[in-house]
């Protein structure tokens, strides 16, 4: 299915004005009519029969008026077929008789640019694996925006390439660029939208570890990386972005950025989880604080060796890289104790 923009149809302000005319000049046929009818004359039932239907039928043409704001478009349809779009902002004429289709006119995404800012007591809250959508049976009008708009969907519950759980959720900015495709294509653009992103939310997000892990490739080339969700946001959100762009190509959508707005542990797992965090970086800093204390140690060896300060055997170098050794890694201040007699 091609688009096909109607450009030549932006003379909404000449036709008004020309119908305006007509209904004037039925009006003031109509008057003649009756009074030439009155007077005897022949023509004047025929005037008046013309007038009258004329105004009783002089509506419809006002039909094929159709107004459009910057960033709107309408598809339409004639009998079934497929006949343009007015995609332009402006004042436009068309045949009465067209049909104007938004598959999606009811449905509303979460956080999206079409959200409606009222009380919302009439709207039918529908909650899908990945996007909230609410439903309005008021709301029926068929133009279709093309402006960017955000679907923020909810969190949702994935397990990562370890197989722990992980909440994450995404902000998916896109918009509508084949209006023809978007309704003809696919049954609802928005649903199927919301679905995609879902599909390729859980696609990506299986393939990368929450943090760094040994062993593990995320690139598909056979080599272990560093990967990770918690690490390469920007990586994982790119590639969440294509994907979704691949699914949707076809509904004539273009998905302009994707971020993840929201990731951690599912709550089953965070309190071990973090357990673990804390003793990894535990480990890390003893091991730091061992390398400077070994450090620390062998300049003072070498410094006393040096200066020739004192001379050391090798029972007492042992002892002082003990006391040296306490002091630099424990946790509380030393107490020094004072030896009044020999080592021996």
């Amino acid at each position: 299915m091609e688009e096909k923009v109607l450009n030549n149809s932006k003379n909404g302000m000449a036709m008004l004005l020309l119908f305006i005319v007509l209904y004037l000049v039925a009006i003031v046929v109509c008057v003649v009519g009756g009074v030439l009818t009155d007077e005897g004359s022949i023509g004047g039932p025929v005037l008046l029969v013309i007038s009258i239907m004329y105004l009783v039928l002089g509506w419809i043409p006002f039909c094929g008026l159709k107004v459009l704001k910057p960033q709107e478009a309408l598809v339409l349809t004639l009998f079934g077929n497929y006949v343009g779009t007015l995609k332009e902002e402006g004042f436009y004429f068309v045949n009465p008789f067209c049909t104007a289709v938004n598959p999606a006119s009811k449905t509303r995404l979460n956080q999206s640019g079409d959200v409606d800012s009222g009380s919302g007591k009439n709207l039918l809250q529908i909650a899908s694996n990945g996007g909230q959508m609410n439903v309005d049976p008021n709301f029926g009008s068929k133009k279709i925006s093309l402006k960017i708009m955000t679907l923020n969907n909810n969190r949702q519950k994935i397990n990562d390439c370890l197989g722990n759980p992980v909440e994450i959720g995404i902000a998916v900015m896109w918009r509508v660029v084949d209006t023809s495709k978007a309704v003809f294509n696919v049954d609802n653009y928005k649903e199927y939208l919301s679905l995609q992103c879902d599909s390729a939310l859980r696609n990506i997000v299986r393939i990368y570890p929450y943090d760094v892990a040994p062993n593990v490739d995320t690139t598909g080339d056979g080599v272990a990386d560093e990967g990770s969700l918690r690490g390469s946001s920007e990586v994982v959100a790119a590639r969440i972005r294509d994907e979704i762009q691949q699914k949707v190509a076809e509904a004539g959508l273009e998905i302009i950025e994707a971020r993840i707005t929201y990731l951690a542990y599912a709550p089953e797992i965070a309190a071990v989880m973090l357990q673990r965090q804390q003793a990894s970086a535990i480990i890390d800093a003893r091991k730091m604080i061992v390398d400077g204390a070994v450090g620390m140690v062998e300049m003072a060896l070498e410094r006393l060796n040096e200066n020739s300060v004192v001379t050391l055997d090798e029972e007492r170098k042992a002892a002082m890289v003990s006391n040296l050794l306490v002091v630099l890694c424990g946790n509380h201040d030393a107490q020094p104790v004072v030896n009044s007699g020999s080592l021996y």
